[in-house]
């Protein structure tokens, strides 16, 4: 047996709705309970975002089609760490299947290995007992064993793999403690089996919650121009075709005259590229004139156009508002518009936060794009993409403000059309830092070293609450209880907010006795008031000639961000 493009398109399809059927399972296994993005969820969105272009591929397609396309797809669209590895894995079909009609078991093992390879190269630290070691342990199995058929190199590829999980907790004595496999080493396994199932000859498991889930995700990204239909007519829609396609691009060719060609004859455009790939979305009065010009670019693909004045007629019929057909059925519009590079802007900003005092702090400080995101709320690599070439300068400083999001951004830097430099910003507190600390007489190369050796040099605290009952470091944690971070560790829990934080403060004092300045930055769920009072109490019993200030973030997930300088 081989497998033919349509069986990798629909084995990969498979396994994107097993994941997403069992997210909420995967999420579970996340040992920290601080609310976080969680394992699951980020896989499932970043492989769910190959989904649309797989499913508008023909049955005659080659595996090398198929995996471009998912892999291009799964690159803009993935989401946290676990996400950027999942679609560096598959990255590794792209590469190992290029030119190739179908595949047979050896062709698996080279994609196995690719993507593998790519993955931990990606990773400055790697860690065993991660989703990198069951997706090695199988690869390298795979590879040992010599089996021809490429069934039954899956069913050993799913044997390996569920091994190497089970052993993830003797690798990580945190897993052990809490008696759980590595979560995204599950997920791994969950999208494989969902693969599985379409290698043997079965249908490709089923999306149990598949349009719930997209409209809930794309909604909260729909960017500007939300209509309804109380608001407008169809006449209103004057770029009436939702056109989307892929260019396989011609040797040495770039995205910008296209997106500007599109920009120039319609509106709601997203063109995003890779190595090989230009995916466009525009919506316009003229399909034909967008691919007449877009053809000499390279040969289209997956093509998709919709008439959204039929859309609309049919929405306002059945009495639900265009909002929700766009959401469901269309691509979503980036908040940000392109700006070509601007030869006398050498630098620019780019920003990851959630909450707009946050927001106006960040542009206070200079940033020029701030990206809506952090804990719970992983943008897209497509998302700081498009933040990155809404600012018209040469070189773009990014700050993910989240260790979950720096893999994503640092995937940001193959795809946007101008130079993209990551400061690996761990947290809200430290991004603010490494902004007042760049220097704009000093070289452009020379800032990041020097913004974040002073980012470094902070504590970070952060007051939430417990996402789940858990047992870390020998303290039996509740479900809602308050919980204390000091630079990521959990130092203290409670059930009064302002006393958790304050013993925070004390704590964070204590450890830097060079200590001059203690930031307190409040988040949505505490009134000003309450965040006035708390101030307060540190400033009269932690204070003494520490300068203590109080900024209204606005942030979700934590009460409470601690800075102290």
């Amino acid at each position: 047996m081989t497998i033919t493009g349509k069986i990798l398109r629909d084995a990969i399809i498979s396994g994107a709705n097993n994941i997403q059927n069992q997210r909420a399972r995967v999420d579970e296994l996340n040992v920290f309970p601080v609310p976080d993005g969680d394992t699951g969820t980020n896989m499932a969105m970043t492989i769910g975002a190959a989904v649309p272009e797989l499913e508008a591929m023909p049955d005659d397609c080659t595996v090398a089609q198929a995996g471009k396309a998912a892999a291009s797809a799964m690159l803009r669209g993935a989401r946290g760490n676990s996400g950027v590895i999942t679609s560096l894995l598959f990255r590794g079909f792209s590469k190992a299947l290029d030119g190739k009609k179908t595949a047979g078991a050896d062709d698996l093992v080279a994609a196995l290995q690719k993507g593998v390879e790519a993955a931990y190269k990606a990773v400055m630290k790697p860690t065993e007992g991660t989703i990198l070691t069951v997706a090695r342990v199988a690869g390298e199995e795979a590879a040992a064993s010599g089996i021809a058929d490429p069934v039954e190199l899956w069913k050993l590829v799913m044997a390996a793999g569920q091994r190497a999980l089970e052993d993830t907790p003797n690798l990580l004595p945190v897993l052990k403690k809490a008696g759980v496999v590595d979560a995204g080493g599950q997920g791994l396994m969950v999208i494989f089996e969902g693969m599985q199932q379409v290698f043997e000859g079965g249908d490709p498991v089923r999306a149990e919650e598949a349009a719930q889930n997209k409209a809930k995700l794309n909604s909260s990204a729909a960017g500007k121009g939300v209509y309804t239909d109380d608001l407008m007519t169809v006449e209103d829609i004057i770029n009436g075709y939702c056109t989307q396609f892929l260019v396989h691009k011609n040797e040495g060719v770039s995205s910008d005259k296209l997106r500007a060609f599109c920009e120039s004859n319609g509106d709601s455009v997203v063109v995003i590229e890779d190595d090989e790939v230009i995916n466009c979305h525009v919506h316009t009065a003229d399909p034909g004139k967008i691919l007449t010009h877009a053809i000499q670019y390279g040969w289209l693909s997956t093509f998709k156009i919709e008439n959204m004045h039929e859309q609309f007629l049919a929405r306002q019929k059945q009495g639900k508002g265009l909002e929700k057909q766009k959401a469901a059925e269309q691509a979503p519009a980036s908040e940000f518009t392109y700006a070509a590079v601007d030869p006398d802007q050498p630098y620019g900003f780019v920003a990851v936060a959630a909450g707009e005092g946050l927001k106006a702090v960040f542009t206070d400080l200079g940033v020029n794009a701030v990206v809506s995101g952090g804990q719970t709320m992983n943008p897209a690599t497509e998302d700081i993409v498009a933040a990155a070439q809404s600012v018209p300068a040469q070189t773009i400083f990014v700050l993910p403000n989240n260790k979950n999001i720096i893999m994503a951004a640092e995937q940001a830097q193959k795809l946007a059309d101008r130079r993209i430099v990551v400061l690996p910003t761990r947290t809200i507190p430290q991004g603010i830092t490494a902004m007042l600390n760049f220097d704009p007489d000093s070289a452009v190369d020379a800032n990041p070293i020097a913004m974040m050796q002073a980012a470094d040099k902070g504590a970070t605290g952060q007051v939430t609450f417990a996402a789940r009952d858990s047992e870390f470091d020998g303290k039996k944690i509740k479900k809602g209880e308050m919980m204390a971070l000091e630079n990521g560790k959990i130092v203290d829990t409670g059930s009064d907010l302002t006393k958790t934080t304050y013993r925070l403060a004390r704590s964070m004092v204590r450890a830097r006795k060079d200590a001059q300045f203690i930031t307190l930055i409040s988040g949505c769920d505490v009134s000003e008031e309450e965040a006035e009072a708390t101030a307060e109490l540190i400033r009269k019993k932690v204070g003494g000639d520490i300068e203590v200030t109080h900024i209204v973030g606005g942030q979700p997930v934590y009460y409470y961000m601690l800075s102290v300088e």
